[in-house]
């Protein structure tokens, strides 16, 4: 099973404003089928809570802040995203969390799969269940 890992994207500066960009099959193990992102999340709530049989994820901090915290069955990771460059890789088979949103956060999602409702675990135990046999 992949591990969650922290991807450090390209970076290039420039006195007009920096650019970084995200290439499949080189900073992802995966195709792109969906984009999306999360933005406007109210003060002390949280995004996410389950994991994905197939699909595998990257997620990014476009703006703001917030922590990544993940759950592969055996070990929980915590990532703390701050800069747009950064992004979290999330293997499938891993439970996500997403939580401490600053004003103005903006998350931005790459998913290796269109969005499929049975593709969602939404139970912890029964995650925890799959995640160990």
């Amino acid at each position: 099973m992949a591990e969650p890992k922290l991807i450090y994207l390209p970076k290039i500066p420039d006195d007009r404003g920096n650019l970084t960009y995200v290439e499949e099959n080189k900073h992802l193990p995966f195709i792109i089928n969906r984009v999306y992102w999360i933005y406007d999340v109210p003060g002390g709530e949280f995004r996410g809570s389950h994991a994905f049989r197939h699909n595998q994820e990257m997620i990014a901090a476009l703006s703001g802040s917030f922590d990544v915290v993940l759950h592969d069955g055996k070990r929980e990771y915590r990532f703390s995203l701050n800069r747009s460059y950064d992004g979290v890789y999330v293997p499938n088979m891993v439970w996500r969390r997403m939580e401490n949103f600053s004003t103005n956060s903006l998350a931005i999602v790459l998913s290796s799969s269109n969005f499929d409702p049975d593709d969602y675990i939404r139970d912890f135990d029964l995650f925890m269940k799959e995640a160990s046999g």
